[in-house]
Order: structure tokens, then sequence, then C-alpha cells
């Protein structure tokens, strides 16, 4: 009894001594963990600007595993007077007071760039200053004085860009700039006009959307001549105070110019411009990043240089250059081409090969029995039925089965031609995207067959479904009778009542719907599409899953 009371006792002692040493070392452990640094990035602009998320990826994938990234946005596009900028100092410098201290921060674009150099001892003292997205070189070069700012400088390079633009357009004579008066307006305005000396052939002007009505820069942009270079500068703002994000500025330049709209930030590229020599944002975030993670790991600014190779690519979008006829022999080597199609060959490969077989042999045949009248007139007959199904595959989407957009674009343009009334109805499958992120592409592909199938099973003698590019699918209607109309859009939306089976998993899907008639909408066929893709995108700024009938003043209209 004695022994085991001994025992405990020098059991309970050396609990007593080992557990504070354990405690110490999974608290180190912990503390290790929770947080390996702590940077701040400040935009310029706001988290809607589209190259700001950009920006914004790059520095996700850049910065390192339990560093905090925290964000703070300006909002100059939007707001940028004194009392905004008092406001936003106000509100960092509070923050700043009563969160831990930062290793280092980012500084996305020159607004956020001026304001840290300006406050740089009140609210940064001793933290180094990474900037990138900064296109003013003297800005840079001032701020890379100091021994605690470094960065990545941007150049959007007009001279490439029009030198891509005379590719497209050899006999070119003018190059027009859509810019404005903000911060970046007017740095980028001086770097535009300083290449007229290396274009003498060419006349430089400018569409000011700060100088503009809004109905006044509608009509610059349509009046951009077949004979100019158009590039997309930025465009904040108009004269009666309309406001614009990136995205929205684009596609409004997209859909009213007649010629192909070029692009020097990667941002928006997709939304109908064609793209061009551009900066890639999420590379300067990505490198700022970097950056700060040297910082974190014991590097000193003072040491670590401006980066003066601005990260640019080439990058163009291969539904604009189709388009606009545009050949992929005029793109520089090694450019990046955004939504290209499969060619025609890949896609009907399954189809093709075997029917190019079934023509050599019956060549051979052919020749080969000449002679024999009777046998040669099977064979012909058999080359005409294998003609006829290379021509029905050429007209029918590989994936779904339903007629295709060529299909679609000739059926539609008899009718027109033929003034018979009819309806375009868009279809659209709601966050398709998320399907094949979440799913897999074959889940992602299952939808789009049975959303065709359904869709299939509505065709009737006057009405017709097409797929017409990715999760859009499209019908004609021939009768443009309100009634019959309203009711055919009631079906479609019932395509999405009933639950799909994606993986042997029983799914909702949703979809969106746009409506446009001929010619009660428009006579223009191409207007037609337009117009019904515009009632579509209404439906899903308006939550999604129904149907809108075009009407004037959606987005869209040209």
């Amino acid at each position: 009894m004695v022994k085991m009371r001994a025992d405990k006792w020098i059991w309970g002692v050396l609990c007593f001594i080992l557990l504070p040493v354990c405690l110490l070392v999974v608290g180190q452990t912990v503390c290790a963990e929770e947080s390996a640094g702590r940077v701040l990035f400040i935009s310029s602009y706001s988290y809607a600007w589209d190259t700001v998320q950009s920006q914004i990826e790059g520095l996700r994938d850049g910065i390192g595993p339990n560093v905090v990234l925290d964000y703070e946005f300006m909002d100059t596009k939007r707001v940028n007077d004194e009392e905004s900028l008092r406001l936003f100092h106000d509100s960092l410098k509070y923050r700043m007071e009563h969160v831990e201290p930062y290793d280092a921060v980012i500084l996305g674009d020159d607004a956020a760039l001026l304001f840290a150099m300006e406050y740089q001892e009140e609210l940064f003292d001793g933290i180094p200053l990474i900037f990138e997205g900064v296109n003013d070189d003297e800005l840079a070069a001032l701020a890379a004085e100091n021994p605690y700012i470094t960065g990545i400088i941007e150049k959007l390079s007009v001279e490439k860009n029009i030198e891509l633009g005379l590719s497209i357009n050899p006999g070119a004579k003018r190059v027009v700039a859509v810019l404005d008066d903000t911060i970046t307006g007017e740095a980028e305005r001086q770097r535009f006009y300083s290449n007229e000396d290396k274009f003498p052939n060419l006349i430089f002007s400018e569409i000011n959307a700060s100088e503009l009505p809004t109905s006044r820069l509608r009509q610059a942009m349509r009046s951009v001549s077949q004979d100019s270079i158009l590039i997309y500068v930025v465009m904040a703002e108009d004269a009666n105070g309309k406001q614009y994000t990136n995205q929205e500025a684009l596609e409004l330049l997209a859909s009213l110019a007649k010629v192909p709209v070029l692009r020097m930030v990667e941002g928006g590229i997709g939304t109908g411009v064609l793209g061009g020599n551009v900066v890639s944002m999420y590379e300067s975030g990505r490198l700022a990043a970097q950056m700060a993670m040297d910082i974190i790991d014991g590097a000193d600014i003072a040491e670590m240089e401006v980066v003066m190779d601005s990260p640019n690519v080439y990058w163009v979008d291969a539904q604009v250059m189709d388009k606009f006829g545009i050949s992929r022999s005029v793109l520089p080597e090694g450019a990046t081409i955004y939504n290209e199609s499969v060619s025609f060959f890949q896609r009907y490969k399954a189809v093709l090969v075997p029917g190019i077989i079934v023509l050599v042999v019956l060549v051979v045949l052919i020749l080969g029995f000449g002679v024999d009248n009777l046998r040669r007139r099977k064979l012909l007959d058999q080359l005409e039925s294998a003609r006829k199904t290379i021509e029905t595959a050429s007209q029918h989407d590989f994936l779904t089965g339903i007629s295709n957009r060529s299909k679609f674009m000739s059926d539609l343009t008899q009718l027109i031609d033929e003034k018979v009334p009819c309806t375009v109805i868009m279809l659209d499958i709601d966050d398709f995207k998320h399907i094949n992120d979440s799913m897999g592409h074959t889940a992602g592909d299952e939808a789009l067959q049975q959303v065709a199938q359904r869709m299939k099973e509505m065709e009737s003698q006057i009405l017709t479904p097409y797929r017409y590019a990715g999760d859009e699918f499209i019908m004609i209607l021939r009768s443009s009778q309100g009634k019959i109309v309203e009711k055919t859009a009631y079906q479609c939306r019932q395509i999405f009542t009933k639950p799909f089976v994606l993986n042997k998993t029983k799914t909702k899907i949703c979809g969106s719907i746009g409506i446009a008639s001929y010619p009660k909408d428009t006579e223009d066929m191409e207007e037609l599409v337009i117009y019904a893709d515009a009632a579509m995108y209404q439906v899903k700024k308006n939550g999604k899953n129904d149907f809108a009938f075009y009407q004037k003043g959606m987005k869209g209209e040209a």
C-alpha cells in the first residue's frame, strides 16, 4: 500500500513538471499555424471592377499558406473627391490602429500608390509597400526612390495594339481611343498621343466619355468608321453622370461598334471585344504577392528593384475573330486564343471518317466497275446517300443530336428573306459552370443532352429547337402571334420544372429564356438574335429561371 502511494506521488510530480512544457510546445505550434504573416491589399477601385478581380485572383495564388490577406477598396472610379478620400483615410486609420501590424501592403493602381505615398509616415511607417497596376512612369520612378517602396510597372502597349490593328486592317487610316478624364484616362491619353510620330499615316482621335452625354456617346461609338482601329482604354462615367463598370462599357462598345474592339488589359475579353496585347492583371497580382512573401521570409525591400517588364501577353477572342472574318495568321506567335471552337473535322470526326472511307471505297468501286451501268447506278445511289449523311451531320450538334447553329442561321435567314413572321426564343442553363465545376464535365454533358431531349419533345411543324453555343439553346417559332408565343414561352419554362438526372443523381436545373419576334421587334436578322439574348440577359439580372419578352432599352440594344 505504501509503495503504491509512493508511485502515485512520483507520477504526480512528473505531470506537474511536464504539463507546462507540453502546453508551451502545443501553444507555439498552434500560434505558428494561425498566421505566417499579414498582407494588406489596397485597391484604387472596387471589387466590381473586373481588373481588380483578376488582381485578387493572382494575389491569392501568389500568397503563401497561413498568410492573412486583407482587402480595402478606395472605389475611385465611382467617387473621387476630397471627402471620399478623407472618409477612406479615416476608416483605414481606425482599422490599422485596431488590428495586428501588417508585414507588407500591396497597392493596386495609381490612386492607391498616391494615397500611400501621401500618408506613408502616418499610416504605413516602416511597412514595405509594393505597387502593381501603375501605368504612370513618373509616379513609379518617384516611388521607387523611397527605400520602403517597390513594385511592378504596368505598360499598356498602344504601339503593339496599333500594329496588331494594322495587321487586321492594313487599309486603316485612323486610330480611335475610348477613354475618360479619370487618373487612368489622363495617363493613358498622354501615352496614346505619344505614338503619333511612330504612325504618321494614321490620324489619332478619341471618344472622351467624360465630355459626352449618354446619347451622344452611343452615337460616337456607332460612328467609328470601317477604316479605323478602335482601342478601348477606360470609361468609368459619361457626361450625364452615368457610371459604367468595365464589363458594361465593353459590352456597350462591342454591341455598337462596326469594327473589332482592341483591349489593353485582360479583363473583359469574352464580352464581345477582340482583345490584343494586354497587361495580365492576374500576373501583376501574383508577382506582387511573391514580393510580399519574400519580405515575410526576410528579404530587404530596399534591395528589391522595380520590375520594369510589364507582364503583357497577346490574348484574343476567337468568336470575335470569326465574326469579323479575321485570319489566325495575322496573330503574333504565341498568342492565346480564347473561346476557340473545335474544328469541323474534330467535331464530326466520328461521322466524317467512316463517311470518307465509304466515299473512297465507292470511288474505287465506280472506277473498277464503270462498264456495268446498273452497278454504276447503284454505286452512285450509295454515294449520294453517303453525301446526304455527311451533309446531315454538318447541320446537327454531335453531343445533343439536335440541329446546330449553322442550321439555325440558315433557317432563320430563309424565313426572313421570305418575310414569314417568326419568333426567336433564346434559352440558357443557369449556373452551368457550377454544374461542370461541382459535378464534372460528364454531368454537364448530361445536362445539355437532357435539355435538348426535352426541347426535341416540343418540336412541331412550327417549332424547331437548335443548340446555339455552349449551354445556350435557341428555338424558331414560325409565328409572332401573341397568344401562340406566350403559350410556347410557358412550355419552354416547363422544361426545367422536372428534376434532371446527372451522375445518377436527381438535380434541380434552372434556365433563363429571352424572346424576340420578327417583324414586331425588328426586321433585321442579327438584331433579332441580339434582342432575344438581351431579354434572356435581363432575366438573369432579375433572378434567373424565368422568361422575358424583348423591350426597348434592354441591355444589348443597338
